[in-house]
């Protein structure tokens, strides 16, 4: 079950999506979903979440002007990147909410295309996360790193993703091993942005789902899940 949770960023209301689960929590984890803000397969990560003993609440990216189709999506994300300060400020709103419904547990932050960036950013910005995991993100930064990178990364990456140039995944590694990261880069050969998404937008299949991707990825979220925060014993 999801539940409504309203939150804020300043003066800006947010609404975000909560899932439980059924028994002792193990982990806090922000979910950051794609430019389109939150969507049934988000919702539905989510779910797989707290069926793994985790606290998941899919943060909001634009408030109450939340699009409703691509094009007014594509505006709302260009107008959030913008300013880059500014959205890491609208991030952190969604990790310090999550923080007070679940304070003390380990916290995990995840993110799809737009989001996945966000999750790379927050690490970049010295948020206190013990993991950070990307799902066909966007690698490019107008802020790069400059500090040690507390938190373990895991990036899934389509290889022929047409957002995300070759020469932007050499500059994340280099990127990362200047600052020290503990990072894990997963790349799909022949497989382009949007790899968890069975569905576009508008409904329509999306082509470049891939099941095995999609699959391996979480699996290797999991893993790393069960790492930072163990299932209790």
């Amino acid at each position: 079950m999801i539940e409504r949770i309203e939150y804020a960023d300043g003066a800006t209301p947010l609404t975000g999506w909560l899932a439980r689960p059924s028994g002792e929590a193990r982990a806090a984890v922000a979910v950051f979903p794609t430019y389109m803000n939150t969507t049934p397969a988000v919702e539905a990560k989510s779910l797989a979440l707290a069926e793994a003993g985790c606290v998941a609440f899919v943060g909001d990216f634009y408030g109450p002007d939340s699009p409703h189709d691509a094009d007014t999506a594509l505006a709302a994300m260009l107008s959030l990147r913008a300013d880059p300060v500014a959205m890491r400020k609208r991030l952190r709103a969604t990790l310090t909410k999550l923080a007070d419904i679940a304070p003390g547990l380990p916290m995990i932050a995840i993110g799809f295309c737009l989001g996945g960036m966000s999750v790379l950013e927050l690490a970049r910005d010295g948020a206190d996360l013990a993991l950070v995991a990307s799902f066909h993100g966007l690698l490019a930064t107008p802020l790069p790193a400059t500090a040690p990178i507390a938190p373990r990364i895991l990036v899934c990456h389509g290889d022929v993703d047409w957002l995300v140039p070759r020469t932007e995944v050499l500059a994340f590694w280099e990127e990362m091993d200047r600052v020290g990261a503990d990072w894990q880069f997963m790349s799909f050969a022949g497989v382009d942005h949007g790899f968890t998404n069975l569905l576009n937008p508008d409904g329509s299949a999306n082509p470049a789902y891939h099941a095995t991707a999609d699959r391996q990825s979480w699996a290797a979220l999991l893993g790393l899940i069960d790492e930072v925060a163990p299932p209790p014993l």
